[in-house]
């Protein structure tokens, strides 16, 4: 038996917004929204729920703060960037325990280690980049100077609570914008300890703002806002493509990280005994919510027996548990919606012909509370929905595939382009496949994420990018200053 390492006593209650460099009650008769531990399906807090009447007042604190912010120097943003990293640092060990609390992940084996340090990683990337980053350079007789955008709104996922959040905050604070942030309803614990954190680092009254909400509420005040000059949101496909339409009547620029159901590409002379433990431990790892898992693992014809029995194996192998136990690997999805939409997924795919692998319907048989899924493996022909939608659980698909060429032209027949693996026998080998795959990004060999490359994808997957220098450009407008004196 596993041993508890920590237990959450007392509700958090989240009844103010931070708005204009202060703590403030709601101006709108605010609904309070209780927050249930999806390891439980007890309360473990209470989030109030704003409107239009208060998005528009963090909007005109983010607008009058504006002017003095972007007139700031990079030396300036450098040093309030270097605070708010120290503070992060400080305070890593409360944001994991916020995550766990509110969306389930294993508190040892991913908050601690991976969740909350991701934030400070793409803190400390956007002063480097801001560090680094060219703002001003001749082209010919022009002046090409780059400049912050203006309000920037940012609408946030309770997936990855603090990579998401960061990615967006850290590079429009080093371009020098001012913004809205309205994090997802279902992780605004980790949210409130981000926002007492710039607090303490002293960022300007305005430049930050944070109003809690429904996205489909305070989705359509920000997009319509006519103050607000950019939008960011990284959600579900169905969510970008609304916020695009309610973006266009006031022209603003939009950027989106949306889907994904990336293919995981195992040639042949792979190792595969590597190959597959690693695709599966990645497609599971925080119960498959991930935009970028790699949900689809194409396979030699000849291999599929020996890839069966692996990843029968690697999926048989993990530990499901209370995300609060030592030695847990998969806690529970997010929330009631999440748990009935990948039960359901998996349901009809067993019924309309997919074959299980390993892993079984339902949750599982010791863990009656809370929203466990059972990590699953299924065998599906590409056009099966199970091998098209996005299911964002711990449900991998197993095709088979007999030339090279199917298995790239499977991976591309797609609607989603985010991200795409492929391992092969060599680095190089796998390369040359990768620059056929239609798709933002590319791990080859099992590759980690880098938080200095470009984060995005093709395709109904969104566009923009995210993360590095990549990243700070999406707050900058482009100048050109022509003359003769460059």
């Amino acid at each position: 038996m596993s041993a508890r390492v920590w237990v959450a006593e007392a509700k958090r209650e989240l009844t103010k917004f931070y708005i204009d460099g202060r703590w403030v009650r709601p101006l709108s008769e605010a609904n309070v929204q209780a927050v249930l531990d999806p390891a439980t399906c007890k309360v473990s807090g209470y989030v109030a729920m704003g409107n239009q009447v208060d998005v528009d007042r963090a909007v005109r604190a983010a607008r009058q703060a504006f002017p003095g912010y972007a007139a700031t120097s990079v030396s300036e943003r450098l040093s309030l960037l270097q605070r708010i990293c120290s503070l992060y640092e400080r305070r890593l060990g409360e944001i994991a325990e916020a995550i766990t609390d509110e969306m389930g992940a294993p508190l040892e084996s991913l908050s601690r280690t991976l969740q909350a340090p991701a934030g400070l990683g793409h803190f400390r990337v956007a002063a480097e980049c801001l560090r680094t980053y060219q703002f001003e350079r001749a082209l010919g007789q022009t002046r090409i100077v780059r400049e912050p955008i203006g309000v920037c709104a940012l609408i946030t996922p309770w997936n990855w609570p603090m990579n998401q959040v960061v990615c967006k905050v850290a590079p429009a604070l080093a371009a020098g914008c001012t913004v809205v942030l309205k994090p997802s309803q279902f992780s605004s614990f980790s949210a409130q300890i981000l926002a007492e954190i710039l607090d303490e680092a002293e960022v300007p009254p305005g430049v930050f703002n944070m109003v809690y909400g429904e996205g489909r509420v305070l989705g359509e005040a920000l997009a319509t806002h006519p103050e607000i000059e950019m939008i960011s949101l990284t959600g579900s496909t169905a969510a970008g493509a609304q916020i695009a339409r309610l973006a266009a009547d006031t022209i603003k620029r939009v950027t989106l990280e949306l889907g994904g159901k990336s293919a995981n590409i195992i040639l042949r002379e792979a190792p595969l005994e590597r190959a597959v433990e690693h695709g599966v431990r990645l497609m599971m790892s925080n119960s498959g919510q991930n935009c970028t898992a790699p949900s689809r693992m194409l396979v030699p014809r000849e291999s599929l027996e020996t890839v069966r029995s692996i990843a029968a194996g690697v999926c048989d192998s993990l530990v499901v548990g209370h995300p609060r136990d030592v030695g847990v690997q998969i806690g529970p999805v997010a929330h009631a919606r999440q748990f009935r939409r990948v039960n359901e997924l998996l349901a009809q795919a067993i019924e309309g012909g997919a074959k299980l692998i390993a892993g079984a319907e339902g949750r599982p048989a010791d863990l009656p509370d809370g929203y466990f899924v059972s990590p699953a493996v299924v065998e599906a022909t590409h056009d099966m929905p199970v091998s098209r939608e996005e299911i964002f659980g711990p449900v991998l698909v197993v095709t088979p595939y007999d030339q090279e060429e199917e298995a790239i032209r499977l991976a591309n027949d797609s609607d989603f382009g985010l991200s795409g693996y492929v391992y092969g026998p060599t680095v190089a080998r796998a390369r040359s496949v990768a620059r056929k795959l239609r798709t933002g990004m590319v791990h080859l060999n099992g590759a980690d994420v880098d938080f200095l490359a470009p984060f995005g994808g093709y395709k109904r997957s969104g566009n923009g990018r995210e993360w590095g220098a990549f990243g700070l450009e999406e707050f900058l407008e482009v100048k050109a200053i022509m003359g003769s004196e460059v």
